[in-house]
Protein backbone atom coordinates (compact mmCIF):
# COMPACT_ATOMS: atom_id res chain seq x y z
CA UNK A 1 0.00 0.00 0.00
CA UNK A 2 1.39 3.32 -1.00
CA UNK A 3 1.79 5.95 1.86
CA UNK A 4 0.13 9.27 1.60
CA UNK A 5 1.31 11.99 -0.09
CA UNK A 6 1.11 15.02 2.82
CA UNK A 7 1.21 18.40 0.14
CA UNK A 8 1.73 21.93 1.77
CA UNK A 9 -1.41 24.13 1.70
CA UNK A 10 0.66 27.10 2.26
CA UNK A 11 2.99 26.45 -0.65
CA UNK A 12 -0.31 26.29 -2.61
CA UNK A 13 -1.61 29.37 -1.16
CA UNK A 14 2.22 31.19 -1.55
CA UNK A 15 1.60 30.07 -5.10
CA UNK A 16 -1.98 31.29 -5.79
CA UNK A 17 -0.86 34.26 -4.24
CA UNK A 18 2.24 35.13 -6.62
CA UNK A 19 -0.20 34.40 -9.78
CA UNK A 20 -2.53 36.87 -8.49
CA UNK A 21 0.20 39.50 -7.99
CA UNK A 22 1.58 39.25 -11.15
CA UNK A 23 -1.31 38.85 -12.74
CA UNK A 24 -2.56 42.57 -11.04
CA UNK A 25 0.68 43.86 -11.49
CA UNK A 26 0.58 43.26 -15.52
CA UNK A 27 -3.27 44.81 -15.71
CA UNK A 28 -1.70 47.74 -13.39
CA UNK A 29 1.33 48.05 -15.78
CA UNK A 30 -1.08 47.85 -18.69
CA UNK A 31 -3.32 50.36 -17.47
CA UNK A 32 -0.42 53.04 -17.41
CA UNK A 33 1.19 52.29 -20.47
CA UNK A 34 -2.44 52.77 -21.85
CA UNK A 35 -3.12 56.12 -20.71
CA UNK A 36 0.40 57.22 -20.98
CA UNK A 37 1.26 56.12 -24.50
CA UNK A 38 -2.25 55.75 -26.42
CA UNK A 39 -2.91 59.28 -26.35
CA UNK A 40 0.27 61.06 -27.95
CA UNK A 41 0.66 58.47 -30.41
CA UNK A 42 -2.64 58.06 -31.83
CA UNK A 43 -3.17 61.23 -33.15
CA UNK A 44 -6.78 61.02 -33.86
CA UNK A 45 -9.72 63.08 -32.48
CA UNK A 46 -11.68 61.17 -29.49
CA UNK A 47 -14.34 63.83 -30.48
CA UNK A 48 -14.84 63.26 -34.08
CA UNK A 49 -18.51 62.73 -35.18
CA UNK A 50 -18.92 60.39 -37.70
CA UNK A 51 -22.76 59.15 -38.29
CA UNK A 52 -22.14 57.03 -41.22
CA UNK A 53 -20.48 54.38 -38.47
CA UNK A 54 -22.71 55.14 -36.31
CA UNK A 55 -23.19 51.88 -33.68
CA UNK A 56 -21.17 49.81 -35.49
CA UNK A 57 -20.75 46.11 -33.43
CA UNK A 58 -16.76 45.35 -32.86
CA UNK A 59 -14.39 44.86 -36.17
CA UNK A 60 -11.26 45.11 -37.00
CA UNK A 61 -11.23 48.67 -37.55
CA UNK A 62 -13.15 49.05 -34.54
CA UNK A 63 -12.00 46.99 -31.88
CA UNK A 64 -14.47 48.25 -29.69
CA UNK A 65 -16.86 49.36 -32.13
CA UNK A 66 -18.71 52.75 -32.25
CA UNK A 67 -21.17 54.66 -30.04
CA UNK A 68 -24.20 55.95 -31.35
CA UNK A 69 -22.60 59.14 -33.01
CA UNK A 70 -20.13 57.17 -34.56
CA UNK A 71 -17.28 57.74 -31.82
CA UNK A 72 -14.55 55.01 -32.14
CA UNK A 73 -14.99 53.53 -28.68
CA UNK A 74 -11.49 51.90 -27.65
CA UNK A 75 -10.09 55.52 -27.99
CA UNK A 76 -12.99 56.86 -25.88
CA UNK A 77 -12.55 54.19 -23.20
CA UNK A 78 -8.88 54.96 -23.46
CA UNK A 79 -9.49 58.72 -22.50
CA UNK A 80 -12.22 58.13 -20.50
CA UNK A 81 -10.19 55.84 -17.95
CA UNK A 82 -7.02 58.63 -18.09
CA UNK A 83 -9.45 60.86 -16.56
CA UNK A 84 -11.21 58.79 -14.20
CA UNK A 85 -7.89 57.76 -12.85
CA UNK A 86 -6.68 61.28 -12.52
CA UNK A 87 -9.59 61.94 -10.53
CA UNK A 88 -8.76 58.74 -8.40
CA UNK A 89 -5.39 59.17 -8.18
CA UNK A 90 -5.38 63.04 -6.66
CA UNK A 91 -8.28 62.52 -4.70
CA UNK A 92 -6.74 60.07 -2.74
CA UNK A 93 -3.48 61.72 -2.45
CA UNK A 94 -5.35 64.47 -0.89
CA UNK A 95 -7.65 62.85 1.14
CA UNK A 96 -5.11 60.85 2.67
CA UNK A 97 -3.19 63.82 3.54
CA UNK A 98 -6.48 65.30 5.41
CA UNK A 99 -6.87 61.65 6.73
CA UNK A 100 -3.27 61.18 8.25
CA UNK A 101 -3.18 64.53 9.25
CA UNK A 102 -7.10 64.65 11.02
CA UNK A 103 -5.54 61.04 12.50
CA UNK A 104 -1.99 61.84 14.01
CA UNK A 105 -3.30 65.45 15.55
CA UNK A 106 -6.06 64.06 17.39
CA UNK A 107 -4.36 60.69 19.02
CA UNK A 108 -1.38 62.88 19.59
CA UNK A 109 -3.36 65.11 21.59
CA UNK A 110 -5.39 62.68 23.20
CA UNK A 111 -8.23 64.53 26.18
CA UNK A 112 -11.16 66.36 24.62
CA UNK A 113 -9.43 67.00 21.18
CA UNK A 114 -9.63 63.40 20.43
CA UNK A 115 -12.92 63.25 21.53
CA UNK A 116 -14.29 66.29 19.83
CA UNK A 117 -12.24 65.14 16.27
CA UNK A 118 -13.95 61.73 16.11
CA UNK A 119 -17.28 63.09 17.08
CA UNK A 120 -16.36 65.05 13.83
CA UNK A 121 -15.60 62.66 11.98
CA UNK A 122 -18.21 60.32 13.08
CA UNK A 123 -20.76 62.95 11.89
CA UNK A 124 -19.29 63.19 8.74
CA UNK A 125 -19.50 58.89 8.87
CA UNK A 126 -23.04 59.17 9.03
CA UNK A 127 -24.13 60.77 6.40
CA UNK A 128 -23.53 58.62 2.94
CA UNK A 129 -20.35 59.18 0.54
CA UNK A 130 -22.54 59.63 -2.78
CA UNK A 131 -24.93 61.81 -0.92
CA UNK A 132 -22.70 63.97 0.77
CA UNK A 133 -20.75 63.98 -2.66
CA UNK A 134 -23.70 65.38 -4.70
CA UNK A 135 -23.84 68.21 -2.34
CA UNK A 136 -20.54 69.06 -2.83
CA UNK A 137 -20.68 69.06 -6.44
CA UNK A 138 -23.93 70.55 -6.47
CA UNK A 139 -21.84 73.87 -5.85
CA UNK A 140 -19.43 73.85 -8.61
CA UNK A 141 -19.94 73.80 -12.31
CA UNK A 142 -19.47 70.28 -13.68
CA UNK A 143 -15.52 69.76 -14.32
CA UNK A 144 -13.24 67.84 -12.97
CA UNK A 145 -11.76 69.38 -9.73
CA UNK A 146 -15.36 69.59 -8.38
CA UNK A 147 -15.19 65.84 -8.63
CA UNK A 148 -11.88 65.30 -6.99
CA UNK A 149 -12.63 67.86 -4.08
CA UNK A 150 -15.88 66.02 -3.58
CA UNK A 151 -14.24 62.41 -3.58
CA UNK A 152 -11.42 63.83 -1.45
CA UNK A 153 -13.71 65.75 1.41
CA UNK A 154 -16.18 62.36 1.79
CA UNK A 155 -13.18 59.42 1.87
CA UNK A 156 -10.70 60.92 4.78
CA UNK A 157 -12.48 59.54 6.91
CA UNK A 158 -11.40 55.81 6.89
CA UNK A 159 -7.56 56.91 6.65
CA UNK A 160 -7.90 59.38 9.98
CA UNK A 161 -9.59 56.17 11.90
CA UNK A 162 -7.33 53.91 10.91
CA UNK A 163 -3.80 56.63 11.68
CA UNK A 164 -5.14 57.35 14.57
CA UNK A 165 -5.57 53.13 15.82
CA UNK A 166 -1.84 53.18 15.30
CA UNK A 167 -0.70 56.56 16.73
CA UNK A 168 -2.46 54.77 19.68
CA UNK A 169 -0.64 51.95 19.21
CA UNK A 170 2.54 53.88 18.75
CA UNK A 171 1.95 55.81 22.33
CA UNK A 172 2.39 52.91 24.36
CA UNK A 173 5.89 51.58 22.62
CA UNK A 174 9.10 51.98 24.86
CA UNK A 175 10.94 54.00 22.77
CA UNK A 176 8.43 57.20 22.78
CA UNK A 177 8.39 56.58 26.47
CA UNK A 178 12.22 57.04 25.96
CA UNK A 179 11.89 59.70 24.01
CA UNK A 180 8.85 61.73 25.89
CA UNK A 181 11.18 61.37 28.94
CA UNK A 182 14.51 62.52 27.28
CA UNK A 183 12.67 66.17 26.79
CA UNK A 184 11.21 65.74 23.39
CA UNK A 185 7.89 67.64 22.33
CA UNK A 186 4.94 66.68 21.63
CA UNK A 187 4.96 68.12 18.36
CA UNK A 188 8.14 66.89 17.68
CA UNK A 189 7.74 63.13 19.13
CA UNK A 190 4.50 63.13 16.45
CA UNK A 191 6.88 64.22 13.12
CA UNK A 192 9.89 62.35 14.17
CA UNK A 193 8.77 58.75 15.43
CA UNK A 194 4.42 58.74 14.70
CA UNK A 195 3.97 60.06 11.35
CA UNK A 196 7.23 57.41 9.91
CA UNK A 197 5.90 54.71 11.40
CA UNK A 198 2.45 54.92 10.37
CA UNK A 199 3.19 56.40 6.79
CA UNK A 200 3.40 52.58 5.24
CA UNK A 201 -0.79 51.98 6.57
CA UNK A 202 -1.49 55.69 5.36
CA UNK A 203 -0.12 54.34 1.48
CA UNK A 204 -2.14 51.08 1.43
CA UNK A 205 -4.71 53.17 2.40
CA UNK A 206 -4.17 55.78 -0.27
CA UNK A 207 -3.95 52.55 -2.74
CA UNK A 208 -7.44 51.38 -1.87
CA UNK A 209 -9.12 54.46 -1.72
CA UNK A 210 -7.88 54.80 -6.24
CA UNK A 211 -10.61 52.32 -6.98
CA UNK A 212 -12.86 53.35 -4.92
CA UNK A 213 -12.76 57.65 -5.68
CA UNK A 214 -12.71 56.00 -9.54
CA UNK A 215 -16.68 54.40 -8.62
CA UNK A 216 -17.57 57.34 -6.72
CA UNK A 217 -16.54 59.78 -9.54
CA UNK A 218 -18.06 57.09 -11.99
CA UNK A 219 -21.32 57.45 -10.05
CA UNK A 220 -21.30 61.00 -10.17
CA UNK A 221 -20.75 61.23 -13.84
CA UNK A 222 -23.55 58.77 -14.21
CA UNK A 223 -25.96 61.13 -12.48
CA UNK A 224 -24.82 63.43 -14.45
CA UNK A 225 -23.41 65.37 -11.49
CA UNK A 226 -19.93 65.17 -12.66
CA UNK A 227 -17.68 65.65 -15.68
CA UNK A 228 -19.17 67.50 -18.50
CA UNK A 229 -21.02 65.44 -20.61
CA UNK A 230 -18.61 66.11 -23.86
CA UNK A 231 -15.81 64.57 -21.26
CA UNK A 232 -14.44 61.06 -21.82
CA UNK A 233 -14.67 59.68 -18.68
CA UNK A 234 -15.88 56.40 -17.90
CA UNK A 235 -19.11 56.91 -16.28
CA UNK A 236 -20.29 59.66 -18.83
CA UNK A 237 -19.95 56.41 -21.45
CA UNK A 238 -21.75 53.93 -19.31
CA UNK A 239 -24.65 57.13 -18.96
CA UNK A 240 -24.75 57.70 -22.50
CA UNK A 241 -25.07 53.93 -23.81
CA UNK A 242 -27.88 53.27 -22.03
CA UNK A 243 -30.40 53.56 -24.66
CA UNK A 244 -27.94 51.89 -26.95
CA UNK A 245 -28.22 48.82 -25.06
CA UNK A 246 -31.68 48.86 -24.70
CA UNK A 247 -31.94 48.74 -28.20
CA UNK A 248 -29.41 45.63 -27.82
CA UNK A 249 -26.29 47.18 -28.62
CA UNK A 250 -24.69 46.18 -25.75
CA UNK A 251 -20.92 46.75 -26.81
CA UNK A 252 -21.24 50.67 -25.68
CA UNK A 253 -21.61 49.60 -22.40
CA UNK A 254 -19.72 46.10 -21.80
CA UNK A 255 -16.24 47.67 -22.94
CA UNK A 256 -16.17 51.33 -20.57
CA UNK A 257 -17.60 48.55 -17.82
CA UNK A 258 -15.06 46.54 -18.04
CA UNK A 259 -12.37 49.48 -18.23
CA UNK A 260 -13.84 50.23 -14.82
CA UNK A 261 -14.19 46.73 -13.58
CA UNK A 262 -10.37 45.47 -14.23
CA UNK A 263 -8.67 48.34 -12.87
CA UNK A 264 -10.02 47.74 -9.34
CA UNK A 265 -9.61 43.80 -9.31
CA UNK A 266 -5.94 44.78 -10.40
CA UNK A 267 -5.91 47.75 -8.03
CA UNK A 268 -7.43 45.48 -5.25
CA UNK A 269 -4.69 42.93 -5.61
CA UNK A 270 -1.79 44.91 -5.34
CA UNK A 271 -3.05 45.74 -2.04
CA UNK A 272 -3.76 42.45 -0.25
CA UNK A 273 -0.38 41.51 -1.69
CA UNK A 274 0.67 44.70 0.27
CA UNK A 275 -1.08 43.84 3.06
CA UNK A 276 0.08 41.03 3.83
CA UNK A 277 3.50 41.91 3.74
CA UNK A 278 2.90 44.93 6.13
CA UNK A 279 1.20 42.19 8.30
CA UNK A 280 2.83 38.67 8.44
CA UNK A 281 1.63 37.85 11.62
CA UNK A 282 -1.98 37.96 10.71
CA UNK A 283 -1.06 36.39 7.31
CA UNK A 284 0.46 33.38 9.25
CA UNK A 285 -2.61 33.40 11.61
CA UNK A 286 -4.72 33.11 8.28
CA UNK A 287 -3.09 30.45 6.76
CA UNK A 288 -3.42 28.26 9.84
Amino acid sequence: MAEPVWRSRGRTRRSTRAVRFAVSAAVVAAVVLAVLVVPPLVRLDEQAVDLSMKLRPPSWEHPFGTDDVGRDLLLRCVYGLRISLLVGLVAALVATVIGTAVGAAAAALGGWTDRVVMRIVDAFSSVPHLLLGIFVVAMFRPGVWPVIVSVAVTHWLSTARIVRSEVLSLRSRPYIDAAVSGGASRFRVTVRHLLPAVLPQAALAAVLMVPHAMWHESALSFLGLGLPTHRASLGNLVQTARGSLLAGDWWPTLFPGLFLIVPTLAVAGLAAAWRERLSPRRRSELML
